[in-house]
């Protein structure tokens, strides 16, 4: 009778363990799963927040000067966005215009892209005559300007 309640007990203690380790992978999966829809939900929080306008006049001439594409781009959304040349991507013609040939100024001055204010974005590009596409891209809202030199 003794050796059965010994076993009983190894047994027990067996169970108790295996328990107790998936209980612990549990939590940690939990803990890991739960931070990754935090840090998703905050991206997606962002996104919806951020809306842009290019109002720039695509018959102006002052959008292209021979050398810069001159851009008025508005926040029309409930965020505020950088004002680093660095954040937004910018493609013309399809081809990347990398941070180093790009400036970003708030008008009116400021270190953020409050929503309601304008930033000009220049871009040192050179284009032949003829109809271009700038696509503007940020926090994932996108804008296409469409213009003729």
């Amino acid at each position: 009778m003794a050796s059965s309640s010994v076993s009983s007990m190894i047994l027990f203690i067996a169970a108790m363990l295996v328990a107790a380790s998936v209980a612990g992978t549990l939590v940690t999966s939990v803990g890991d799963v739960s931070g990754s829809i935090d840090a998703r939900s905050a991206d997606a929080a962002q996104t919806i927040d951020t809306e842009i306008d290019v109002i720039s006049d695509p018959g102006s001439d002052a959008v292209y000067d021979g050398s810069t594409v001159t851009l008025l781009v508005k926040n029309t959304g409930n965020g505020r966005l950088s004002a680093d040349a660095s954040k937004p991507d910018v493609l013309v013609d399809g081809q990347y215009v990398g941070a180093s040939d790009r400036t970003l100024n708030v008008v009116g001055g400021g270190s953020e892209w409050m929503p309601g204010d304008v930033i000009r974005l220049e871009l040192t590009v050179d284009l032949d005559p003829g109809e271009h596409r700038v696509v503007v891209i940020i926090n994932g809202d996108r804008e296409v300007f469409e213009f003729n030199v």
